[in-house]
């Protein structure tokens, strides 16, 4: 039986939204079945219009699939993305966790495999209170966190043990290198290894 893994996320303006695919194409490439969903947008029009990127970046993705909580409870894995505000997920991934209340009861999130991705426009920008602000939740849930620590040499080279991370700098204007494309598979490969064995236990 082929891992179920749902790629749960919110971008702005397109970087967490490429580590998000990245994930999808490794995650599909070691034979999982794939939901890749965005949030829903829930920041004011005003707002959104003040920041071409975003505006851009909303229009991009107006027909992609929107996550539900049963993309969830469907799931072996959870991958959680969200960029950095202040050190902490952003309104938009949190509005949506703030709705998984009636699955939590219901035991429907728990004892699945979870890991994060993230990014800001600093190296210390709040990557990694963000990814463990997310952990806190999969904590809630009973699930199980499965980060990448350094269990392959590419985590030397994109140096974040707690997920996967990317600073795009004060422009936001640098795309992913190797380091991070290498992060982002093994990750997906990673999980996916876990929940397998899961299965087989």
């Amino acid at each position: 039986m082929s891992v179920k893994v749902a790629i749960v996320y919110y971008s702005s303006t397109g970087t967490v939204q490429a580590m998000a695919e990245r994930l999808e194409r490794a995650a599909s490439a070691a034979g999982a079945q794939v939901r890749r969903r965005h949030v829903t947008e829930i920041a004011p029009g005003e707002a959104i219009a003040s920041n071409p990127e975003w505006a851009d970046h909303v229009a991009a993705v107006r027909d992609e699939p929107r996550a539900a909580p049963d993309d969830l409870v469907w799931a072996d894995v959870v991958l959680l993305g969200s960029p950095t505000r202040f050190g902490n997920v952003s309104s938009q991934l949190q509005q949506f966790m703030d709705t998984l209340g009636p699955a939590w009861s219901q035991g429907q999130l728990a004892d699945k495999v979870y890991a994060g991705f993230t990014a800001s426009q600093t190296a210390h920008g709040g990557q990694e209170s963000t990814l463990l602000a997310l952990y806190q939740q999969v904590i809630h849930f009973g699930g199980i966190l499965v980060t990448p620590g350094y269990t392959d040499p590419v985590k030397f080279a994109d140096g974040n043990p707690y997920g996967v991370s990317h600073a795009t700098g004060a422009d936001n204007d640098i795309p992913l290198g190797q380091a991070e494309l290498d992060a982002l598979d093994h990750l997906a490969e990673r999980t996916i290894r876990v929940a397998e064995r899961l299965q087989d236990a």
